[in-house]
């Protein structure tokens, strides 16, 4: 059983209902922390810096889109303004009002805006980091969290130096990461990350990523896979990982539904477990239509959106997963897992085994059809190599 928990391996190898109820309860709330867990990313930063930009970016939506975060020259954010991301609503993009005046103080503003509902602070500025940002970093370590700096609009910055003679790109990149980094030595040069809202596969978006895994607690990092845009071929392989290594956990919770002994209440499996977490995988591998569009019109490629045809994808955008269930073979399992339910004892335990073997084929079958299918996607837009 590859890509799984060996404690809960060995506990499914047992024949004991206690040791298999034990397995369950395990696998229960490793599910529901994947599912469930909450995630609030605050932005906040000097006015006319891109954080609404940046807001929609990390919800995978453009600044036009009928839920995008609202931008402008001027400040348009007066206070924290929460955005649920579009498929996962646990985890939630705060807003926060710019930090330019000249009378900031860090101590009332981090109260006023509830510093204790955000896991982390995304500190963005879109030329040097300056007084204010070093503020309220200061702040936000003493309070014990922790904070980002990110340089956004970098594309801003590339467009104009291109047209100079000479250009080099990696020099150009070099200056402003220095140039930021020069103001911020009393907080023990942090390190800044260099990003483009408007084009996430370039630059410091992935690095950002593997920054924030390392540094968040394991059932957060759950919610930031799911719900942070495929930035790579890389960060797109972390996320088929993770699906994979959670199929034991969907499949030994839905086993729970098989020891009781009613016709058809399992359905070889639990159906809704398995449709939510098929449905997380297609938006996180971003199977849907809007970032199959998006993706297409990037690398001027229309016909992108159209390789989105496996069985998976299908049933799930017709929201028909249950007809992928309707095989013989299926079936016969669900009718013999029934009758060992009625069984005392071990009986049970057996059934629940075999609505475990269901429910891990067809996740399985599952994740690896949608994973390749974003894989080939990748493949056609010239974005197939992983860094």
């Amino acid at each position: 059983m590859e890509n799984q928990d060996p404690a809960v391996v060995d506990a499914i190898k047992e024949s004991g209902e206690s040791t298999l109820e034990k397995a369950k309860t395990k696998a229960k709330t490793k599910f529901d922390q994947f599912v469930d867990v909450s995630l609030n990313i605050a932005v906040t930063g000097k006015t006319g810096s891109g954080k609404s930009s940046f807001v929609n970016a990390l919800r995978g939506l453009e600044d036009e889109d009928d839920r995008a975060a609202p931008t402008g020259v001027t400040e348009t954010t007066m206070e924290p303004t929460m955005y649920e991301h579009p498929e996962m609503p646990n985890v939630k993009i705060w807003d926060l009002p710019g930090i330019g005046s000249p009378n900031f103080k860090a101590k009332k503003y981090l109260n006023d805006v509830n510093f204790n509902t955000y896991d982390f602070f995304i500190i963005l500025n879109s030329e040097r980091f300056m007084e204010n940002d070093i503020m309220l970093a200061k702040e936000i370590r003493k309070r014990k969290k922790r904070f980002y700096f990110v340089r956004s609009k970098i594309d801003n910055d590339m467009s104009s130096e291109k047209k100079k003679k000479g250009f080099d790109e990696q020099k150009v990149l070099s200056i402003i990461r220095e140039d930021c980094q020069k103001n911020l030595k009393e907080l023990g040069d942090p390190k800044v990350f260099l990003i483009s809202s408007c084009d996430l596969e370039e630059y410091d978006f992935e690095s950002l990523q593997n920054t924030l895994e390392d540094e968040l607690p394991e059932h957060k990092k759950y919610a930031l896979l799911q719900a942070w845009p495929v930035c790579s071929a890389a960060s797109l392989e972390k996320k088929i990982n993770m699906f994979k290594r959670m199929t034991w956990a969907a499949s030994l919770v839905s086993a729970g539904v098989a020891v009781v002994p009613v016709p058809g209440l399992s359905a070889a499996c639990d159906v809704g477990m398995v449709v939510l977490f098929l449905t997380r995988c297609y938006y996180a591998f971003g199977l849907d239509e809007r970032s199959l569009t998006r993706l297409s019109e990037k690398v001027n490629k229309p016909h992108l959106k159209y390789l989105a045809k496996s069985k998976f994808v299908t049933a799930i955008r017709e929201k028909a997963l249950t007809r992928l269930q309707a095989s013989a073979a299926l079936a016969a399992i669900s009718t013999v897992e029934y009758f060992l339910s009625l069984l005392p004892g071990v009986g049970s335990a057996a059934a629940a085994g075999i609505s475990f073997a269901t429910t891990q084929y067809l996740l399985r079958e599952g994740v690896n059809d949608l994973a390749d299918t974003a894989r080939v996607i990748r493949k056609e837009a010239g974005l197939a190599s992983v860094h």
